[in-house]
């Protein structure tokens, strides 16, 4: 089956996890998620099944948004609950002011250092075999935005936040570094995530409903890459491009386009240079039928 499947990942769950269950519902290997999800959290996990997978790095590129628990006076060495706790403070007075002017400190583009307890690999191994062991190494901070930093609720000792962010984000580590900016410590306590790139926490399907209804749930290869412009080829200029040639297109903008072909049919991924379109990505050759 090609297709990507919006699942609801449970808790308690890894997204390699959710990736064997649906090997085995769909029969095959070849299948792969969209971006990493704390075993922990729940919520949006994109997994993306047969010819599909070609397709990975536009949801591994998409904005993700979160609904996240901060619990302040408390720092665990994971970033979450499900660590020990390394650091206590007292946790402040706050204000709805107090707070919502430290989180607009956090809004644009910024760099974030990545936590140990995370799937990076350096030198071969992931970061967080090398924490299980009590190793810790030197990290580079990365770049990442923070477009939307809603507060929707606080109490004395927690914060809940609504975030928009780009790839690469570790709400984990955003969480920590905002109770510091509050004069406190804190951790991760609740995470969801409710959007990646065009999948959306309302349209998800639990495992269970996959394996009754695999087809059902199943969403076409072009949902992917539907924030990409789309250019409608003729029969004739469908039969060059798929088939290689690169082939002049009017009034396409430069970068990556949609290709669709009669009838709409996804025929993949071109990207535009100077008027002329090349295939990057073709999931199908167009023939044009001889006369």
């Amino acid at each position: 089956m090609d297709g990507i499947f919006n699942v609801l990942k449970p808790p308690g769950m890894t997204s390699q996890d959710v990736v064997a269950v649906l090997r085995r519902i769909l029969k095959t290997k070849k299948v792969g998620h969209g971006g990493t999800l704390d075993p922990d959290a729940s919520g949006v996990l994109p997994v993306f099944a047969g010819t599909a997978t070609r397709l990975l790095e536009f949801a591994v590129e998409g904005q993700k948004q979160y609904l996240v628990e901060i619990t302040l006076g408390q720092r665990t060495d994971t970033g979450d609950d499900s660590g020990q706790v390394v650091e206590e403070l007292p946790v402040p007075n706050l204000t709805e002011a107090s707070i919502l002017k430290v989180l607009q400190a956090f809004l644009g583009p910024q760099e974030q250092l990545p936590p140990m307890y995370s799937a990076i690999k350096i030198n071969g191994q992931k970061l967080y075999q090398l924490a299980r062991k009590g190793v810790e190494v030197e990290r580079t901070p990365r770049a990442i935005e923070v477009y939307r930093l809603e507060l929707i609720s606080f109490t004395e000792r927690t914060l809940t936040l609504a975030v928009d962010c780009s790839k690469g984000t570790y709400i984990r580590v955003l969480g920590e570094d905002i109770a510091r900016a509050l004069g406190t410590c804190g951790t991760m306590s609740f995470l969801l995530r409710t959007q990646v790139g065009p999948y959306q926490l309302a349209d998800s399907h639990s495992i269970q409903e996959i394996e009754q209804d695999p087809e059902g749930c199943c969403q076409a290869p072009v949902t992917a890459v539907q924030h990409l412009p789309q250019v409608q080829l003729t029969p004739k200029q469908a039969d060059r491009i798929t088939n290689g040639v690169r082939t002049t297109v009017q009034q396409v903008e430069e970068g990556r386009c949609v290709l669709l072909g009669p009838e709409n049919q996804f025929l993949g991924i071109g990207k535009c240079l100077e008027g002329r379109i090349q295939a990057e990505k073709i999931f199908a050759h167009y023939r044009l039928e001889e006369e």
